[in-house]
């Protein structure tokens, strides 16, 4: 296995006690300042591209997966215009919209739900999350439930102002 780091030390993001596990792994190998660039395949991943930060150049290697870890600081700038994110850019939802001050209308929203009706977040990108693997795949597996509660009931269904989310409390 190749772990595939952007920057020139694990140690930088990572929790000491999992930098020194990764140096005992005998079947991993770490490539620092490495990003992938690109994928191919038919169907399936077959290969990726890799592109080098230092010197520039680009590598075609093999590939059956690839796992992708975004790092503790959420890449949501695009969303601001959709939905509520809290100071650090993380996405609220449920109970958090209200204790933030936003404005909730005709009902308060599901848990896991944005500040657009029935647009859900779950797993790191949700600000109150845990921020492990274990949590962020239990968060997905309930917010399944509360987005087929909203699709099942008629009541919750709203039209959407796609442009502006729930203004703040004055």
């Amino acid at each position: 296995m190749t772990l595939l780091v952007r920057g020139d030390s694990l140690a930088k993001g990572m929790s000491d006690y999992l930098v020194q596990e990764l140096e005992y792994l005998p079947n991993v190998h770490v490539r620092f300042s490495t990003e992938v660039v690109d994928g191919q395949g038919d169907g399936a991943l077959r290969e990726i591209t890799l592109l080098d930060r230092r010197s520039g150049t680009t590598e075609t290697v093999p590939a059956q997966s690839v796992f992708v870890l975004i790092g503790a600081r959420p890449n949501t700038g695009w969303l601001a215009e959709l939905v509520a994110l809290d100071r650090h850019g993380f996405v609220l939802t449920g109970p958090e919209l209200e204790q933030a001050g936003w404005s909730v209308e005709e009902r308060p929203p599901l848990h896991f739900e944005t500040s657009l009706p029935g647009v859900f977040a779950a797993g790191d990108v949700r600000a109150g999350s845990i921020k492990r693997v274990a949590s962020a795949v239990g968060e997905g597996a309930v917010a399944l439930e509360f987005i087929r509660e909203y699709l099942e009931s008629p009541g919750l269904v709203q039209t959407a102002d796609h442009h502006h989310p729930p203004r703040p409390h004055a």
